[in-house]
């Protein structure tokens, strides 16, 4: 009883110096999540019963940045476009790959951001505009280069074959992710 009695001391005490820079990090990760969530899944999953286990999705990499939770919440996403372009027949459009592309960004460089803020982190707000503004950079020069080499290849999304690349990819991005934590763990 003593043991459950020092944990909720030590849990006041923690929540009574959350601080709000770390708080509001957090609901970028989550605001970001769903957002990326809710344009990669069809309106008619969404629609029904699947926006509460979405929502929760959305809620685990905001709570628990440093685990599996903000690559699981990329994976769901992943599996709501596919299910979108491929299960509902839903064409692609630019606007909405581009959309989703910036949001699992945003969660991914937030993640980066709140794993290594502590709760009760005094940060300046400096620190915080300008990781956003590098994190706009990116997206601006990846969003150009992206609509420029699809120009350059002459293909258009929508058209056959797409499905393999991007599964490809996703176990290629899967591939390097699981030699590099097994690197890290070398070490």
């Amino acid at each position: 009883m003593e043991a459950v009695i020092g944990r909720v001391r030590a849990l006041r005490t923690a929540a009574a110096r959350i601080s709000l820079a770390p708080v509001l990090v957090r609901l970028g990760i989550f605001l970001s999540a769903l957002v990326g969530l809710l344009l990669a899944y069809p309106a008619e999953v969404v629609a029904g019963e699947a926006l509460g286990p979405l929502v929760a999705v959305a809620v685990l990499p905001a709570v628990l940045p440093r685990r599996l939770w903000p690559t699981f919440a990329a994976l769901v996403t992943v599996a709501g476009w596919l299910l979108a372009t491929d299960g509902y027949h839903r064409p692609i459009a630019l606007w909405r790959l581009m959309a989703v592309a910036v949001a699992l960004y945003l969660t991914h460089t937030l993640c980066a951001l709140v794993a290594v803020l502590p709760y009760d982190a005094v940060v300046d707000p400096d620190v915080i505009v300008r990781w956003l503004t590098r994190a706009a950079g990116v997206l601006l020069a990846t969003s150009v280069l992206g609509v420029l080499l699809l120009e350059l290849s002459g293909a258009r999304p929508g058209g056959g074959g797409w499905q393999a690349v991007t599964l490809a990819g996703l176990l290629l991005a899967v591939g390097v992710t699981a030699l590099l934590a097994g690197l890290l763990r070398r070490r």
